[in-house]
C-alpha cells in the first residue's frame, strides 16, 4: 500500500502544476488591467499603479511570472496580500483549520443521518419508512443549502434564540460554546450530502440483501439484526465511502457559501473577501489549497478501501 500511495503522490505533482498554471492563467490573462481592477478606480495615480505592478512582478513576461510563482509555491511563499499586506500563506493556513473543522463536522452529520436512515429504508423496503426516507432524500437534494442555512438561521438563531447565528466560538470559552457555533453551519452544509448518501446506502443495501450469502445466513437462522449490520452493511459501505470521499471535496467548495452565510472565518470566507477586494494573490493561494485538499482526500478515500474490505489489494 505504501508503494501505491507513493505513486499516487508522485502522480499528483503534474496535476498540481496544471492547477497552478490554470490559476495563474485565469488571473493573468483575464481581460482588463488587474492593477486598476484591484485599486478600484480609473483615476488612481499612475505612479502608484506602476509601483504596485513592479511589486507584484506583473511588469515581467508571463512565463517569468509563472516561474517566479512556482518558485514561491515550492518555498511555501504564496505571495503577499494586496489588502492586508500579510503573507498569503499565513492567512490561508490560519483560516484553513476552521474550514477543515466545518467540513469534517458536515461530513459527520451527513453520515450520522444517511447510514442509519438508508439501512432503515432498505429494511422497510416499499413500506412507510422507505417512502419517508426517500422523501427526505429528494427534499435534501432539491433544497439549495444557502436557503436552508437562512431558514435555520431565522428559526433557531433569531426566533428561538437557541444557537448563535454567526462567527466561531472559542475553545477557551468551553467546548459547548464552540460546538454551538458549529451546529447550524455543519447541519446546513451536511444536509444535501446526507440526502445523497441516504439514497445510495438504501440502494446498495437492497443489492447486498439480495445476495446468496445473505439468503444463506437467513436460512441458517441468523438474527435479522445481525444479518443486516454484520453481513450486509459492511459490504454496502464501500460505494458509500467512495461517494463520501468524493463529496468531501464538494463540501470544501460548498463551505465557501456557507461560511459567508454564517460569517464563519474559514478559507471560503477569505476567498469571497479576496474576490470582492480583487486580492489576486490571496485568490490564487486559496484555489491552490482547495485543489490540493481535494486530491489528498481522494487519495485517502482510495486507501480507506483496504481498511474496509481486506480483499482489496493494491499493486
Amino acid at each position: 500500500m505504501l508503494a501505491y500511495a507513493a505513486r499516487r503522490l508522485l502522480g499528483m505533482v503534474p496535476v498540481l502544476l496544471g492547477i497552478a498554471f490554470i490559476t495563474f492563467a485565469l488571473v493573468s490573462f483575464a481581460p482588463g488591467d488587474a492593477i486598476r481592477l484591484m485599486l478600484g478606480s480609473e483615476s488612481v495615480n499612475v505612479e502608484n499603479v506602476e509601483r504596485l505592478r513592479r511589486e507584484l512582478g506583473l511588469d515581467l513576461p508571463w512565463y517569468q511570472q509563472f516561474w517566479n510563482y512556482l518558485g514561491g509555491i515550492l518555498s511555501g511563499d504564496l505571495g503577499t496580500s494586496i489588502t492586508s499586506r500579510q503573507p498569503v500563506a499565513d492567512q490561508v493556513f490560519q483560516r484553513f483549520p476552521n474550514t477543515l473543522v466545518l467540513t469534517a463536522a458536515s461530513l459527520l452529520v451527513a453520515l450520522l443521518i444517511a447510514v442509519p436512515l438508508g439501512v432503515f429504508a432498505a429494511a422497510r423496503h416499499n413500506g412507510a419508512g422507505d417512502y419517508l426516507a426517500m422523501g427526505f432524500a429528494m427534499v435534501g437534494v432539491a433544497m439549495p443549502n444557502f436557503w436552508l442555512g437562512l431558514i435555520l438561521l431565522i428559526v433557531f438563531g433569531l426566533e428561538l434564540r437557541w444557537l448563535p447565528i454567526r462567527g466561531i466560538g472559542s475553545l477557551a470559552d468551553g467546548v459547548l460554546d464552540y460546538a454551538s457555533h458549529l451546529v447550524l453551519p455543519a447541519v446546513t452544509l451536511g444536509t444535501s450530502l446526507a440526502a445523497i448518501l441516504t439514497r445510495l446506502t438504501r440502494n446498495t443495501m437492497l443489492d447486498v440483501l439480495g445476495e446468496d450469502y445473505v439468503r444463506t445466513a437467513r436460512a441458517k437462522g441468523v438474527r435479522p439484526g445481525r444479518v443486516l449490520f454484520r453481513h450486509a452493511l459492511r459490504n454496502a459501505l464501500l460505494p458509500v465511502v467512495t461517494a463520501a470521499g468524493l463529496q468531501f471535496g464538494a463540501l470544501l467548495g460548498g463551505a465557501v457559501i456557507i461560511e459567508t452565510v454564517f460569517s464563519w472565518p474559514g478559507l471560503g470566507l477569505l476567498s469571497i473577501n479576496a474576490i470582492r477586494q480583487r486580492d489576486l494573490p490571496t485568490m490564487q493561494g486559496a484555489v491552490l489549497v482547495f485543489a490540493t485538499c481535494f486530491m489528498l482526500v481522494t487519495l485517502l478515500t482510495d486507501l480507506l478501501y483496504a481498511a474496509i474490505n481486506p480483499r482489496i489489494r493494491y499493486g
